[in-house]
């Protein structure tokens, strides 16, 4: 794993744009630019793995959820692994390195919403040690249907 940096631009949102286009994955259709994208994601917690040419193989990233002080240390996050790159344990890492840094940095939770199709990612989850709170039911249409979200979280056993 390597900090994410502009380097990684161009592979790192061609990674986001397939999973877009797949459909489970965001609720976003389309693809920022860098400099979005950039704004939205927290320096210190945003991590890809690289194979031995330097090819992106997957990316994942931390952003606030809020800037009230009473929420400093929770985070959300994303994970995406490029399509030819999945089965391999890559998210796993990636989501291993974010653990790593955001417990170092003082933070208590990471959670995320995934829909309830991709259980590929559920699955990820669990076996990272994020618990299930419940489902948001029908919480937002995604290309003309409405769509749950599971919300899932990990809770620091060394912050807090």
């Amino acid at each position: 794993m390597v900090p994410l940096t502009p380097v990684h631009a161009s592979q790192v949102l061609e990674i986001y744009r397939a999973g877009i286009d797949e459909g489970d994955a965001t609720f976003e259709t389309r693809v920022p630019d860098w400099e979005t994208f950039d704004a939205a994601k927290l320096t210190g917690h945003r991590f890809v793995a690289v194979d031995a040419q330097a090819a992106v193989l997957g990316w994942v990233a931390a952003a606030k959820v809020s800037d009230r002080r009473a929420y400093a240390g929770v985070v959300e996050h994303s994970v995406y692994v490029h399509p030819r790159a999945r089965g391999q344990g890559i998210a796993t890492a990636l989501l291993e390195a974010l653990i790593t840094s955001t417990e170092a940095a003082g933070i208590w939770t990471v959670q995320s919403g995934i829909f309830p199709e991709n259980t590929a990612s559920l699955a990820l989850h669990e076996r990272a040690g994020f618990r299930v709170l419940g489902t948001r039911e029908r919480i937002g249409q995604h290309r003309g249907r409405w769509r749950d979200v599971v919300l899932v979280e990990r809770r620091s056993t060394l912050v807090g």
